[in-house]
């Protein structure tokens, strides 16, 4: 069975190395010494300290082979040559909602493990990524979405 990529842009790719690299020569040798030092308090069976910094290294050790296995099978987009024309992943794209409220959102359309809605960074598997896939300024799209079907129009390609 071949493993499906993780498709990430050069600088989702980057941010996940730099977490990595951060996650190994940084928090894991902090907590190393934060669990000698609670270990060195005396009575484990109480030590509050000490329960703490081992459930903090558990967490940062399942983050490290999270990280590790993701980056292992990853695909970076190349989006330096990619038309400005069609929306594809990578893509910055301005769009008007057609509901009657004249919102405007710019989204980037990035793979789903840097997906970000606070940022305005939406998954290539969202509905709506989904939905503006190939199509072009000026083109009026139908977006499937959980809550039912809305229209939104493409005014911006960046």
């Amino acid at each position: 069975m071949e493993k499906t990529k993780t498709l990430l842009t050069e600088q989702g790719y980057q941010e996940l190395k730099d977490e990595l690299d951060h996650l190994i020569n940084v928090k894991r040798p902090e907590n190393i010494k934060a669990i000698k030092d609670a270990r060195s308090l005396g009575d484990l069976s109480e030590n509050a300290d000490y329960d703490a910094a081992r459930n903090e290294q558990a967490e940062i050790e399942g983050r490290i082979k999270q990280l590790e296995k993701l980056l292992e099978n990853v695909e970076i987009i190349d989006n330096s040559n990619q038309s400005k024309e069609n929306v594809g992943i990578g893509s910055k794209v301005e769009i008007k909602y057609l509901d009657g409220s004249d919102d405007v959102e710019e989204y980037t359309i990035v793979g789903s493990q840097e997906a970000d809605p606070f940022a305005f960074k939406i998954s290539n598997e969202s509905p709506i990524a989904k939905a503006l896939f190939n199509h072009r300024v000026g083109d009026i799209v139908d977006v499937d979405s959980p809550n039912g079907v809305y229209q939104v129009k493409i005014s911006a390609i960046n």
